[in-house]
């Protein structure tokens, strides 16, 4: 039997990482039994669709590199595969299980199902549905009366005094009883199913075989093992893997968009808008997919090696439900930040410049490739996001505006102001402008003017890129050209005058 897994995301919000995430396990459990991985939309809860979702949803599989095979997007011989789409396949199957005697028609209004809560009764069961307005106390004859006059819905028929279990392949077996369950509608009064109909007759349907989804549904899994045995299907129900939650840094609960707001980072794969909200998502951060994906793979599950860094293809090769860890995940954006680390180094120089062209933001025209690739090397050891090449490298085009003269405030006097005045002078005449034949001459100046390199090659940073980091120093001068770096020094030597009160 063919493996098929399926993610079903709902519509009704902007796709979180723990969401991504269940869709990586199952593509990587597809992918690594030759099986076939299904893009369904579970949009049945109309009042809270989001219009701009399905499409977040789509395009940010596609940035992280999971691949469908079916769904709503691609198509598929089970299509169509958004379920507000499918809502006549599902009335049938719900009166299917009314005819078999597993469910009823429930004609209770909001009002009498408060009534029902505030009593103390917070569930519709085998306790209390004899109390409520519903086909179990009524003749044929008033049910279809009923039926024809005001709205109802249909629930399932949960026995009063049975064990249901369910294999799970990260926990194992997970046993419940009865009493804890109640009679979950199956069709709303709209016409529209609930997901925990629609998502059992899709998955029959649809012949998938692995169910992975979050921690959250697996209080719902009984239900579903009993609808699968209500409508005889047992012999096709899914195996069911429960994967663990996304946690905060320090631990304590569920990780969540306050969460990233309020520490700094994205807990989106993509940045969204709306009238009312933005956020941030990695992507427009400055994170390759790679590393992203990545980082996600190993937030509840492990290789059982040391092993780290992992591609796509060696996720696919190593990936087992088995190894999935069970309690939840802590997620660490330092780490995070590691992963991307570890894949920008990995980039050619070529692929390096082609990465952080969507994030130029500089005022001039994109400067030439030739330019770009020539600053990849000196670069690309200290980025950490894509946005870091650009915030890096200003200074290679413009004049910095400001300088930072703190790291030598206590050094600087009008004696090492008139060193720089002769070292200018000394950048005039040299005649070869690479990183060598700068550090061969301005080992002499140092020289004939007793100089020490910390004296002179932190105030020239400085000079040239406005603060004390960077790469080398003279790869920055040769880079820039003899103009202006002689233009640079001079204006630094003014600047610092200017900033330093010792003169």
């Amino acid at each position: 039997m063919q493996v098929r897994t399926r993610y079903a995301p709902s519509p009704t919000g902007f796709q979180h990482i723990g969401g991504i995430r269940t869709a990586l396990y199952c593509y990587l459990f597809a992918r690594k039994n030759k099986g076939i991985f299904i893009l369904r939309i579970e949009d049945t809860d109309l009042a809270r669709l989001v219009p701009e979702a399905e499409q977040y949803i789509i395009d940010a599989l596609d940035w992280a590199g999971i691949r469908c095979d079916e769904g709503v997007h691609v198509g598929g011989p089970y299509a169509p595969y958004r379920q507000s789409d499918r809502k006549d396949v599902y009335l049938q199957y719900a009166e299917q299980l009314v005819q078999s005697g597993y469910a009823y028609y429930a004609f209770d209004t909001p009002e009498e199902l408060e009534k029902l809560r505030s009593s103390g009764h917070h569930t519709y069961n085998s306790a209390t549905r004899m109390t409520m307005r519903n086909s179990l106390l009524m003749s044929w004859e008033e049910t279809v009366a009923l039926k024809q006059t005001i709205p109802y819905v249909i629930r399932i028929k949960i026995p009063p005094d049975e064990y249901i279990s369910v294999q799970d392949l990260v926990r194992g077996e997970v046993t419940v009883h009865t009493t804890e369950m109640d009679d979950k509608v199956l069709m709303k009064a709209d016409g529209m199913p609930t997901y925990h109909l629609a998502n059992v007759v899709d998955d029959r349907l649809m012949k998938i075989t692995h169910v992975i989804r979050g921690e959250e549904w697996l209080p719902s899994t009984p239900l579903h093992v009993f609808l699968y045995r209500s409508f005889g299907w047992e012999k096709e129900m899914p195996a069911f893997a429960h994967l663990p939650l996304l946690l905060k840094p320090e631990g304590n609960g569920k990780l969540s968009k306050r969460d990233g707001d309020k520490l700094g980072f994205p807990v989106f794969p993509l940045a969204w808008e709306t009238a009312e909200d933005r956020s941030n998502g990695y992507r427009e951060m400055g994170f390759l997919p790679e590393a992203f994906i990545n980082m996600l793979a190993l937030l509840g599950w492990n290789a059982g090696t040391e092993q780290e860094i992992f591609s796509m293809d060696d996720l696919i090769e190593a990936f087992q439900v088995e190894r999935i860890i069970p309690s939840g995940a802590k997620f660490d954006f330092e780490k995070a930040k590691w992963f991307n680390q570890q894949y920008i180094k990995k980039l050619t120089d070529v692929q390096l410049i082609e990465a952080v062209k969507p994030f130029y933001n500089g005022h001039n025209p994109i400067p030439a490739d030739s330019q770009l690739i020539a600053l990849a090397g000196m670069l690309k050891e200290r980025m950490i996001l894509l946005t870091d090449f650009w915030d890096q490298s200003l200074y290679f085009f413009e004049d910095p505006e400001t300088l930072d003269a703190e790291p030598v405030r206590k050094k600087w006097n009008k004696e090492l102001a008139d060193k720089f005045r002769h070292l200018a002078l000394a950048f005039e005449e040299f005649d070869t402008y690479t990183e060598a034949a700068l550090e061969a001459s301005l080992h002499t100046f140092m020289d004939a003017h007793r100089l020490k390199a910390g004296e002179i090659l932190l105030p020239l940073r400085i000079m040239l890129t406005g603060s004390k980091g960077g790469p080398n120093v003279l790869a920055i001068a040769a880079f820039i050209g003899k103009d202006k770096t002689v233009s640079r020094i001079h204006k630094g030597i003014a600047a610092l005058n200017e900033l330093c009160p010792t003169l």
